[in-house]
C-alpha cells in the first residue's frame, strides 16, 4: 500500500464515471476513490457501487452522493 493516497470524487454522468473508475482507478493503490456523484440518476444518494464490482481495494464498496450544486 502507498504511504499517502490522494482521494478522488469522481462526479459522473450515464455510466461514464464507473467506467472511468474501473479502468483507471479501480487497481490504483494510490488513489482512494472515496464517492461516485450523479445528477441524472434518481435515487442515487445513499446507494453505493458493490464491493464485487469496486474489487478488493474496496471491500465495503464506494458510496453515491446525489450532486446537488457546484460552486460559481
Amino acid at each position: 500500500m502507498v504511504d499517502k493516497q490522494r482521494r478522488l470524487v469522481i462526479a459522473g454522468a450515464g455510466g461514464r464515471d464507473f467506467h472511468n473508475f474501473n479502468t483507471v482507478f479501480r487497481r490504483d493503490e494510490s488513489t482512494k476513490v472515496v464517492a461516485f456523484t450523479a445528477a441524472q440518476i434518481p435515487g442515487i444518494e445513499g446507494r453505493s457501487y458493490p464491493p464485487s464490482l469496486a474489487g478488493p481495494l474496496y471491500p465495503d464498496g464506494i458510496p453515491s452522493w446525489r450532486r446537488r450544486s457546484w460552486p460559481t
